[in-house]
C-alpha cells in the first residue's frame, strides 16, 4: 500500500511539473507591464496542497529554471548573472514551499481556509524575494530603469513599474483558481479511493 501511495505522489508531481513548464512557457507571452505573468503558480500552489511543502519547493525550483531557459530574466542575466540565478530560483522555491506549509498547517482545522492562505501567500512570497533580490542585486540598474521610465522615486518604480499590475493579476487567478482545482482533485481522488475499496 505504500508503494502504491508514492508511486501515485510520484506521477502526481510528475504531472504538475510538466504543468509548470507548459503554463510558464505559455505565459511567458502575457505581459502587464515589462514582465510577463506568473501563471506558474497555480500548478505550485495546487502540487504542494497535494504532495507537500516539499513537492511546492521542487515544482518552485523547476519554474525558476524554466524562467531561466526561457529567457524571460534576460534582462537581470546580463547585469548579475548569479544574483539573476540566486534569485529566481529561491523566489520560485519559496513560493511553493511557503504555500505548501501554509497549506498543512491550516487544512487540519479548516481545508477550505488552508487552500485559500495557500494561495494567497505564493505570489506574496514570489514577489517579495523578487523585490529582496533586486534589492540586493540590481538597485544601480533598477535606479536607472525607473528614471528612464519618468517614477519620481526608485520605490514606487519597483512597487508599481515592475511588479504592481503583474502581482494583481497573478494573485487574483492563483486566489479563484487554485481552490478549485485543489477540491476537484480531492473529490477525484476521493472517489477513485471509493470504488477502489468496494
Amino acid at each position: 500500500y505504500k508503494m502504491r501511495i508514492s508511486t501515485r505522489t510520484l506521477t502526481g508531481v510528475a504531472l504538475f511539473t510538466a504543468l509548470v513548464v507548459v503554463l510558464q512557457f505559455v505565459s511567458s507571452a502575457v505581459r502587464f507591464g515589462p514582465f510577463s505573468i506568473t501563471l506558474a503558480l497555480i500548478p505550485i500552489v495546487v502540487g504542494a496542497a497535494l504532495y507537500g511543502p516539499w513537492a511546492g519547493a521542487w515544482l518552485g525550483f523547476v519554474f525558476g529554471m524554466v524562467v531561466l531557459l526561457s529567457g524571460d530574466a534576460a534582462p537581470f542575466l546580463t547585469v548579475n548573472p548569479l544574483g539573476t540565478i540566486l534569485t529566481v530560483l529561491v523566489k520560485g522555491m519559496g513560493a511553493g514551499l511557503v504555500s505548501g506549509l501554509v497549506y498543512r498547517a491550516l487544512a487540519k482545522k479548516n481545508e477550505w481556509l488552508g487552500t485559500i492562505l495557500g494561495a494567497f501567500v505564493a505570489p506574496i512570497t514570489n514577489t517579495g524575494l523578487f523585490l529582496l533580490g533586486c534589492l540586493l542585486f540590481f538597485m544601480p540598474t533598477i535606479t536607472e530603469w525607473g528614471t528612464a521610465a519618468g517614477f519620481p522615486s526608485v520605490g514606487s518604480y519597483m512597487i508599481f513599474g515592475l511588479v504592481g499590475l503583474n502581482f494583481l493579476v497573478e494573485a487574483l487567478t492563483i486566489l479563484v483558481l487554485s481552490p478549485v482545482i485543489v477540491r476537484l482533485v480531492k473529490l477525484g481522488r476521493n472517489s477513485a479511493h471509493q470504488k477502489d475499496n468496494r
